[in-house]
């Protein structure tokens, strides 16, 4: 009769073969990984340095986007400033 393997069994391996163990898991994991999104062909390379210019340019225009918004709340503040002072100064209207 033959006995099964005992899956909750532990086993010891040396160092340099776990290692090896290892180093194969993750570049399997991470081969597998590129392949789930479609960068395991020739051109993946290339189409990694294209998202990540992508990135850049969204992050750009993010931050230009930002800018633009605080120029205009900031010129819209300093408008209703003016406008305020030259009503109070009477410089509108015939003074009355």
């Amino acid at each position: 009769m033959d006995k099964e393997p005992d899956s909750g069994a532990l086993i010891a391996l040396p160092p340099a073969e776990f290692e090896t163990l290892l180093e194969r898991a993750a570049e399997t994991g991470a081969r597998r990984a590129l392949h789930e999104v479609s960068l395991d062909g020739q051109d993946a390379a290339e189409d990694i340095r294209d998202l990540r210019s992508l990135l850049a340019g969204f992050r750009l225009a993010k931050q230009t986007a930002v800018q633009t918004a605080v120029r205009i709340i900031t010129t819209g503040i300093l408008l209703a400033l003016m406008a305020g002072i030259a009503i109070r100064l009477k410089l509108f209207g015939n003074g009355s």
